[in-house]
Parts: C-alpha cells; sequence; structure tokens
C-alpha cells in the first residue's frame, strides 16, 4: 500500500471514534472510495460487520457504536429510550437483569438497516416505532466512552415505558420508575405531555406523580394538556380513580379514588 494510502488511513483512524460502527458513504465522504476501502479491508485495518458498515480491526463496539453511526452517519431518530435510557442515566439500576436489553425508539416507518438488524450485539435489541411524540423532542445528550449519542431524557424515558405498559406488573415498574424520578424539570414536563398525542400515557402519567406527589407536580399546567373524554380502563379488577376517569392495578394503592 502506497504511503499516501497508508496517511489517508491514519487519518481516518483519528477522526473515527473507537467503538463506533462506520459506513460507506462516512467514508466516500471524506474521499475514501470503495476501492480504497477494500485495500483497507484486505490489509488488516477494518473489519466488515454488515453490507456497508465496518469496524476498526480488533474493536471492541456494542449497540451504542451503531446507534452513533445512525444517528450521525444516516441521520435516524433511532435512539435508546425507555428503561434504557433511565439505566443509562442512573435511574433504574434495580432493573438490570442477566440478560441485559436494549429498548430502542424511532419515528414511525424510519427504516432499520440490514446490517443493524442482522449483527449480533452485547444486548438483545427490542426495536418501537411510535409517533406519540415529535421525533426530537425531549432528548439528550449522552457520552459513551469517547463519543455522544442522542438519548431520551428522563421525562421522556418514562412517558415512553409507560406507552408500552400493557400489565399489571408494567405499570407497577413505570410507577416505581416515576417515583425515583424528584428532580424532573416542571416546564419540559409541560412541552412533552401537552405534545403527545396518546391519552392512555398522559392519564397514567399523571395520575402517578399526582399520586407519588412529587414537589414539580405542582406546576404542571393540566388545563393546558388534552387529556381526553370519557373513562378508560388500563387493567381488569382494579380500582377506579375518579379525578382522571382511569382504572389502574391495585397493586398502585391508589390514593387518588
Amino acid at each position: 500500500m502506497s504511503l499516501q494510502n497508508i496517511s489517508k488511513i491514519n487519518q481516518i483512524m483519528q477522526k473515527w471514534p473507537s467503538g463506533t460502527i462506520a459506513l460507506s458513504q462516512w467514508f466516500n465522504d471524506n474521499e475514501i472510495s470503495s476501492q480504497l476501502l477494500s485495500k483497507y479491508k484486505k490489509s488488516g485495518w477494518i473489519e466488515s460487520i454488515g453490507s456497508g458498515a465496518f469496524k476498526k480491526a480488533n474493536d471492541s463496539v456494542d449497540y451504542t457504536g451503531a446507534v452513533y453511526a445512525m444517528q450521525n452517519q444516516l441521520g435516524l431518530s433511532i435512539h435508546p429510550g425507555g428503561k434504557t435510557a433511565l439505566s443509562l442515566q442512573g435511574k433504574a439500576h434495580y432493573l438490570e437483569l442477566k440478560t441485559k436489553y436494549a429498548y430502542l425508539y424511532r419515528k414511525k416507518d424510519e427504516k432499520i438497516p440490514a446490517w443493524f438488524k442482522n449483527y449480533k450485539w452485547d444486548a438483545c435489541i427490542e426495536n418501537f416505532s411510535s409517533s406519540f411524540l415529535p421525533a426530537e423532542l425531549g432528548l439528550v445528550d449522552l457520552k459513551v466512552n469517547n463519543y455522544d449519542i442522542k438519548i431520551s431524557s428522563p421525562a421522556r424515558a418514562i412517558l415512553e415505558c409507560l406507552l408500552h405498559a400493557s400489565s399489571d406488573e408494567d405499570m407497577l415498574m413505570c410507577y416505581q420508575l416515576l417515583e425515583g424520578l424528584n428532580n424532573l424539570n416542571p416546564g419540559k414536563v409541560q412541552n412533552l405531555l401537552e405534545n403527545c398525542s396518546s391519552i392512555k400515557v398522559k392519564r397514567l402519567f399523571l395520575f402517578m406523580a399526582d399520586d407519588i406527589g412529587h414537589a414539580w407536580f405542582k406546576y404542571i399546567k393540566m388545563n393546558n394538556i388534552d387529556t381526553g373524554k370519557g373513562k378508560r380502563s388500563f387493567c381488569k379488577n382494579g380500582i377506579y380513580v375518579d379525578k382522571y376517569k382511569i382504572t389502574v392495578p391495585k397493586q398502585l394503592k391508589a390514593s387518588n379514588g
């Protein structure tokens, strides 16, 4: 390999954060042709993990390094959310199980690359697509090793948890998670709730936050939030909470009824 090509790969290696995936288009944008990319692969500088996706040779990569590539190189909305985002921010330690799960959220109809779906990551990946919140609302930057990715803020993450809560156990877990979120910014919570399209999520969140009695809850402007009309039941043989017109699991020990 020529000195010029070696110089190019050295420059690329410096720009490319360790632990992340780099895609063919990114190499092309950095003036690395497909022919030169093939030479780097044959020379042992890089390794393919799937069609058009590469990692540094002998580098250790996890799903967050793939999320970095999808966010920064493909412009996708996919991000760690729900329980995963809470765990990454130290808000859900007790949820850790022997099997590691990663809950990823993205806009409805957004396609996930085949290389990501087919690769064996360090966690069981659960993908969710939804439009119940604007894609960019309530995301924060998180530093992972030497690179940043966007993940759900704690406030958005708990709403994502509630979206998929279908069993009594799910709702109890959400309640316990929300109990630990005692320092949420009420203005940001307000913005999320006003832009949330799920009546279920809004009613459950408001009931739980009210029942828990977080100090920030008193600043929420209920009149600005569309909670729909009529009664809603989220379980069988539960407790009816008249204030929010919902039926919730008895385990929540509702005090608003």
